[in-house]
């Protein structure tokens, strides 16, 4: 005979084993995904799911990480033709943010980013080659307190596909890609107190944009 507290063990052991089978394909529908549908089409940019950042060093000791709030624009993805491909983004250099708003202040003034003057960053591709099924180089101009100079941009497409969970004006057929790429800040004029922030700017830009036509 089994003591009772055996006996217990067992018994919620084989119920826990129960309830992992049966709630198995359960789990398994509801697991996440990434979409793999055809992501041609014109785009617009949602900002409310995009952003901009990036990092530099500080200090010879640490990395300062900033990002931009507001983001707007549109993009325009054929598979079969990536010449066709193109992408305009425009971002709000006053939506400055580093998590310390004494160093916003500086980085918003005229040592660096200049906002009064300067109250936007263009960026316009130019052409887009393909490097894999899912990434590319993206060449374009960047235009940065009236400077402007070709960049390019690493892209990696992370997926594309209806989404009908999301109501308007998030929902609808998405597709999302992340970019980076380095530039240097002397190269835009802000080449202040070079001895304490690196001149290496390092660019991160994730998007996701709504299929505005195909």
């Amino acid at each position: 005979m089994l003591s009772n507290s055996v006996s217990s063990v067992l018994k919620i052991a084989v119920l826990g084993l129960g309830l992992s089978v049966l709630m198995a394909p359960a789990a398994e529908a509801s697991a996440y995904r990434i979409s793999n549908g055809s992501p041609a089409g014109t785009y617009r940019i949602d900002p409310d799911h995009s952003l901009a950042w990036f990092t530099l060093g500080h200090a010879g000791v640490s990395v300062v990480v900033g990002r931009f709030d507001k983001m707007s624009g549109t993009y325009t993805v054929d598979p079969a033709n990536a010449a066709k491909d193109n992408v305009i983004v425009r971002i709000e250099t006053s939506s400055l943010d580093t998590n310390f708003a004494a160093r916003d202040h500086d980085l918003q003034g005229p040592d660096f980013f200049n906002v009064r003057e300067f109250p936007e960053i263009d960026f316009s591709g130019t052409h887009f080659r393909p490097t894999g099924k899912n990434t590319g180089l993206l060449y374009g101009k960047l235009t940065l307190r009236g400077v402007t100079r070709p960049v390019v941009f690493h892209v990696r497409e992370i997926g594309a596909g209806p989404v009908t969970a999301l109501p308007k004006p998030w929902g609808g057929y998405l597709s999302g890609y992340e970019a980076t790429a380095t530039i240097h800040r002397s190269d835009f004029g802000m080449g202040a107190f070079a001895g304490m922030i690196g001149n290496a700017v390092h660019l991160h830009v994730n998007i996701e944009g709504v299929r505005t036509s195909k």
